[in-house]
């Protein structure tokens, strides 16, 4: 990515597990912490974002439970969460953007305030505030907006904001499922891989015809994954379609042929991680990329495989994992400042850099980062989780 990482800054308030969040992102995240302590509750607030952006926010909370599902609950009785994202866009013009909605009886909701701001140092701005929008400042304000919807979505047929509601719809996060990328599917245009998976080979035969250089580069990581593989390939199967692997077999002069059916729950996820990574957006690379738990079903050896492919895309496109496992957190090649560390007290979800005490380990080489997880002992910096939380303001105003 040219101008550097997508998402510099995300700021969380009331969002499920997350009380308060501050946290500055860099080209690969890697959001490390025990099942249950909130890192896939992170990536879900920034795929709330562009659910909302690419269906209604209305169709994103129910997909989730209603927004009562998704406020965070204590004894305080929050009624509202937000969001605050602040971002470069690919030709180096920043931003923000963030909303707070808030609930109303019957498991209904209402935006509240909604704000993006694009450039500067005199910035074009919107602010919308219970049905109400202003613009810098200038002209008369637009009343009665629908106080269920995002305005961004209105607002990306005005051109100083197409560019970010283009980016923040953009972003692609994914919990893979073998079972679903084994069945027989439905073919489609391929341009995103869905959530779990269940259109790879859709997005594999488009891949194929618009940028077979990056075909290549799956299929050369995916043989290091899976020894023996030397391609893969989308089959039509009538109305439906699948993929069929190559793979050499002892005692045979060619590749054998093997459909999605007759392979590994492993090798299915590796496949699935490589086209989030690799695949190709409507406009290019996708923004962002958030993957939960990689390492799943994979051997161990193929820790440092996945690593490599995740290093190379950053390049281009941000990436956020999350992840308990200690063979990937020892992998030489991992930057320890890519580490977050994720911790659940009492149901509440703290996020930020690995505390003082085990960064002055990791530099004088006494733990490696998967010892110190396997003991427990990787945890949020308290200090900079409550600085920075005190700092933390969703609008520009400085607004709570």
């Amino acid at each position: 990515m040219d101008s550097g990482p997508f998402l510099r800054r995300v700021v969380l308030k009331n969002y499920k597990s997350i009380a308060a969040c501050n946290l500055e992102l860099g080209a690969l995240t890697i959001l490390v912490g025990p099942n249950g302590s909130g890192k896939s509750n992170f990536l879900d607030a920034l795929r709330l974002v562009s659910d909302s952006l690419r269906t209604t926010l209305d169709h994103a909370l129910r997909d989730r439970g209603g927004i009562n599902e998704v406020r965070r609950r204590s004894s305080g009785h929050p009624t509202h969460f937000g969001i605050r994202l602040e971002f470069v866009l690919r030709d180096g013009i920043s931003g923000s953007y963030a909303f707070r909605v808030g609930a109303k009886p019957r498991g209904a909701f209402e935006v509240q305030t909604e704000e993006c701001l694009v450039g500067g140092p005199s910035p074009s701005r919107f602010r919308v505030d219970a049905g109400t929008r202003r613009d810098n400042g200038r002209g008369k304000a637009v009343t009665d907006l629908p106080s269920d919807r995002l305005h961004l979505v209105a607002a990306s047929g005005e051109a100083e904001f197409r560019p970010v509601y283009d980016a923040l719809a953009q972003m692609a996060f994914y919990n893979l499922s073998p079972d679903r990328m084994r069945d027989l599917q439905t073919p489609d245009a391929g341009v995103i891989l869905r959530r779990d998976g269940s259109n790879a080979a859709s997005v594999l035969r488009t891949l194929s015809d618009l940028d077979p250089e990056q075909k290549k580069r799956i299929e050369e990581y995916l043989a290091q994954v899976v020894p023996g593989v030397v391609g893969v390939e989308a089959d039509a199967m009538g109305p439906k379609e699948t993929m069929k692997f190559r793979q050499n077999v002892a005692g045979s002069a060619s590749p054998w042929h093997f459909s999605a059916s007759n392979m590994s729950d492993g090798t299915l996820r590796a496949l699935g991680i490589l086209l989030s990574l690799f695949q190709k957006g409507e406009r290019g690379p996708v923004t962002l990329v958030g993957i939960e738990e990689p390492e799943l079903a994979l051997h161990p050896t193929a820790a440092g495989v996945l690593l490599d492919a995740l290093r190379e895309v950053c390049r281009e496109t941000q990436v956020i994992v999350t992840s308990h496992s200690p063979d990937l957190l020892d992998l030489a090649e991992l930057d320890r400042e890519q580490i977050v560390a994720v911790h659940a007290q009492n149901g509440d979800t703290k996020i930020a850099p690995v505390d003082a005490a085990s960064r002055k380990v990791l530099r004088e080489g006494l733990y490696t980062p998967g010892e110190l997880f396997r003991l427990n002992q990787l945890s949020p910096d308290a200090e900079i989780f409550g600085e920075s939380t005190r700092q933390m303001h969703l609008f520009d105003e400085g607004a709570a």
